[in-house]
């Protein structure tokens, strides 16, 4: 299978001045120069899903979306310990079009640099049938590790980035051989 991999990158912060993009943009400049990547962006400001998980046309778009995916990244902040509530909604949306999947990480924040909210994701992750990668993106007192234009100089973060995306990659990959030739049970 040589077509490119179809990456969805969540971003999961939804509050007014977010530091998301600026996290999400360097990430995403990392991730375009693979020419390996169809990248796709769902960022949950723009996606408002509804919190009692109904059906609607917003959560069918994000369903077929997930559906065409061959995993995801999410770029998530910690709040208060966690993950954003706007995060869960959108995982909860979905079922089946997780299932047998990778999904990878990139967390921002304070003194953990979004690593507890990472560790709570991949115990959901595990649950609606999703392959979490080892390898994550942190970013310790975020604010203060990028530039006005956007770039870092944490070479932790950039080194991790590129092995978060390889590792993606390669799960990817073999995950998608592995549904074409056998389909994941439900």
């Amino acid at each position: 299978m040589t077509d490119p991999l179809r990456l969805e990158v969540l971003i999961a912060s939804v509050r007014p001045e977010r530091f998301a993009p600026v996290v999400a943009d360097w990430f995403l400049r990392t991730a375009r120069a693979d020419p390996a990547f169809d990248i796709g962006v769902i960022d949950l400001a723009h996606t408002p899903l509804p919190v009692d998980l109904t059906m609607n046309a917003q959560v069918e778009e994000f369903r077929q979306r997930i559906a065409a995916a061959d995993g995801c990244i999410v770029i998530t902040p910690e709040y208060n310990h966690g993950y954003p509530g706007a995060l869960k909604t959108a995982l909860d949306s979905v079922k089946y079009e997780w299932r047998a999947k990778p999904i990878g990480f990139v967390g921002y924040g304070g003194l953990s640099g979004g690593l507890r909210a990472i560790e709570q994701l991949r115990q959901v992750a595990a649950e609606i049938h999703m392959v979490s990668i080892r390898e994550t993106v942190s970013f310790h007192q975020a604010k203060h590790q990028f530039d006005a234009a956007g770039n870092t100089v944490d070479t932790a973060a950039v080194d991790a980035a590129e092995r978060l995306l390889r590792q993606w990659a390669w799960w990817a990959r073999h995950l998608r051989a592995a549904r074409a030739a056998d389909p994941y049970p439900a």
